[in-house]
């Protein structure tokens, strides 16, 4: 079903279709970071695969991983980690993402499936194509997160009641996505289609943008003179404290989200300045009505985004995931 916004919803999606576990003989995790970190910790708990098989960098990090039970097995070794695997999920910083396609290349056997979890769509495909079967690879972006990093961030059902969005290339073979659709949804997400460039489009707004201003904001008031930028960090109400939040996300991750998705974040950006100079003019001239009227029209985007369960909500904890086993959790939004 091709929907007006540019995107394409996939049958059955939801946390409540059955399957047949398991779904993958061998999952091959490509870094192991908050999202294919709580990836491995459902797809465990569920049954969805035989096998699970973690790469990373530092010996620190696959360390960690195996002591928290993420994977069966770790090695810094990419191309030995994805042999004989039949899915591979790409979980880097969205620069070294041609880096990693490259490295597990040579262990790649031909049937296996790769796919990604980056919040830039169209520049992973341009990365990767060089060192990767197009048919099999399955660009992917779930649209959840918090601002925490490494394997010790990984929660379960992180992703139930979240949109994952799929970005096929134009050569993706249509039952490798479903295959990849087919674990997103038994993972609890509803599973959208959509262009590359329209995802790009559309997360520079609702993600690229915010964390944008999170971080200028709070560097803004790290430059004011002494005193008051005292004042400002004692007395830091929800709305300040909402942006060290989202200001406190890894830098790496979000410093490769600007610069590999610059032309849609730097439309996003002309357009915000234009709404907040608006803002500014209405401020010095004391319009009070056209004030009202944007604040009230925020409101009234506020109330939609919470009826459509998209709204940040506290992780809970992980004594709270045991004893509320079958209620609906962990909904962060990034």
């Amino acid at each position: 079903m091709t929907l007006d916004h540019g995107g394409e919803t996939m049958p059955e999606s939801g946390p409540h279709r059955p399957y047949k576990a398991p779904l993958f003989r061998k999952i091959t995790f490509v870094g192991l970071g908050l999202i294919n970190g709580s990836i491995a910790r459902d797809v465990r708990r569920l049954g969805l695969a035989e096998r699970l098989v973690g790469t990373a960098r530092r010996t620190e990090t696959l360390d960690q991983a195996c002591a928290l039970g993420l994977v069966d097995e770790a090695t810094p070794n990419a191309a030995a980690a994805v042999r004989d695997a039949d899915l591979v999920v790409l979980g880097v910083p969205v620069g070294v993402s041609g880096e990693a396609a490259r490295a597990v290349a040579p262990g790649l056997s031909a049937d296996a499936i790769v796919t990604d979890v980056g919040s830039v769509k169209g520049k992973v495909i341009e990365l990767v194509a060089p060192y990767l079967d197009m048919r099999r690879f399955v660009p992917g972006h779930p649209v959840a997160g918090t601002e925490k990093s490494g394997p010790a961030a990984a929660i379960e059902r992180l992703f139930e009641n979240r949109w994952c969005i799929l970005t096929p290339h134009s050569a993706t073979d249509a039952a490798a996505t479903e295959r990849v659709a087919t674990l997103w949804r038994a993972l609890g997400s509803n599973v959208e289609l959509m262009e590359p460039a329209h995802h790009d489009k559309v997360l520079a707004i609702t993600s690229h943008l915010p964390h944008l201003l999170a971080f200028n904001i709070v560097n803004t008031a790290d430059d004011l003179e002494g005193v008051l930028k005292g004042e400002v960090l004692k007395y830091a109400a929800g709305g300040f404290t909402d942006f060290t939040r989202i200001a406190a996300s890894d830098p790496t991750m979000w410093r490769d989200v600007f610069l590999h998705n610059k032309v849609a974040v730097l439309e996003v950006i002309g357009r915000y300045i234009e709404d907040l100079i608006a803002l500014q003019r209405a401020i010095r001239w004391d319009e009070s009505d056209a004030l009202f009227e944007r604040f009230e029209s925020a409101q009234a985007i506020r109330r939609e985004v919470v009826r459509a369960g998209q709204a940040y909500k506290r992780v809970p904890s992980a004594r709270y995931h045991r004893v509320n086993d079958r209620r609906q959790l962990s909904r962060n939004l990034v």
